[in-house]
């Protein structure tokens, strides 16, 4: 991967909740020990089960942690007109700045992010007026329909209020209403969440049309592996706070080196297929109290002596790297079918 083409980058990215208890503190690292690089113009995918600090990395990346939340240890770096920098170096004004115009957050439940009592175009020129000012309410309102039917939604829905619009309706506005200010890194947390398949499809459409039309990243979180391989160009692997596996999306399908990646995506319902579906055993662990040495080895059928003891680095291949000892010694997992 040329440096020139990551537009953001972590280095040992510890984020951890630290809780005030009785007796002392307790610490859940949701995010322990991040090292990642997301190119520019690309769709990365962070996958994983509920539980595995795929939020908080999310809101760790877009620097919108607040306490109990800390960050730790390691930095999140974007580059910008071709000069790197680190976002928690910047004080609240520089950040504001850089939100919405060179970065945006759609947060889980965004459906629900619309002031029940004001008009879409209402919320349209709210978000205009504070972020891209210099521009009179009609010009706004100009710009906001534009935007909207060059999205391919229908103009009419600025007239409507949220409760006139169905959820999957509401999803997509909340996510164009991100693509206002036209940033160069989008993030989309669960942006799925709630929607039936059909309603879904509309959702991931736009998140690629999206792209298509402003050749920006977007980094989407979800647990539906399904989608992940109709959108995303490069996955991720999380489980417990950790990357695990990440390659590009069709490798990571075709040829998963982790137990766990191989247990995500051998779950998925294939056609034609009436057998049972496995996935893995057993439930994540608790992110206060994660197991040593490989944090999955207490549910890996195929776990060896050495992952009880010392957590796996990454192994390389090309661009496919995973940390797994497996891997480490040459071997590829059959963990599903063993």
């Amino acid at each position: 991967m040329k440096q020139n083409d990551v537009v953001l980058r972590t280095e040992n990215l510890r984020a951890h909740y630290i809780l005030d208890v009785p007796g002392g503190q307790k610490v859940v690292r949701a995010v322990d020990g991040v090292d990642m690089q997301i190119r520019k113009n690309e769709i990365y995918g962070i996958a994983g089960e509920s539980g595995c600090g795929k939020t908080t990395l999310m809101k760790t990346l877009y620097a919108a942690i607040a306490r109990p939340l800390r960050l730790v240890e390691g930095g999140v770096y974007y580059t910008k007109d071709g000069k790197e920098f680190d976002v928690y170096a910047l004080n609240k004004r520089e950040l504001r700045k850089l939100r919405w115009q060179y970065m945006a957050y759609v947060p889980q439940g965004a459906m629900s992010i619309f002031n029940p009592v004001k008009k879409i175009k209402e919320t349209y020129k709210d978000f205009l007026s504070s972020h891209l000012s210099g521009r009179t309410a009609d010009e706004m309102f100009e710009t906001a329909k534009e935007h909207i039917d060059k999205l391919g939604l229908p103009v009419s829905i600025l007239e409507a209020y949220p409760h006139q619009l169905s959820g999957g309706m509401r999803q997509r506005v909340a996510i164009a209403l991100a693509a206002l200010g036209r940033p160069s890194v989008i993030f989309a947390d669960e942006p799925t969440t709630a929607l039936d398949v059909v309603v879904q499809r509309g959702v991931v459409q736009l998140l690629k049309d999206i792209q298509e039309q402003l050749h920006n990243t977007i980094i989407m979180v979800t647990h539906d592996m399904g989608i992940h391989a109709n959108v995303t160009d490069r996955l991720a692997i999380m489980y417990a706070g950790r990357i695990i596996e990440e390659a590009d999306t069709v490798e990571i399908f075709k040829n998963p080196l982790h137990p766990y990646t191989q247990f995500l995506i051998n779950s998925l319902p294939q056609f034609g297929d009436t057998g049972e579906r496995v996935s893995a055993p057993g439930q994540p662990p608790s992110l206060a109290d994660v197991p040593q040495g490989c944090a999955f080895h207490p549910r890996c059928p195929m776990a060896m002596p050495i992952c009880r003891e010392q957590r796996p680095e990454f192994v390389t291949r090309g661009e496919h790297r995973v940390a797994c000892w497996l891997a480490a010694e040459g071997g590829k997992a059959d963990a599903a079918h063993s």
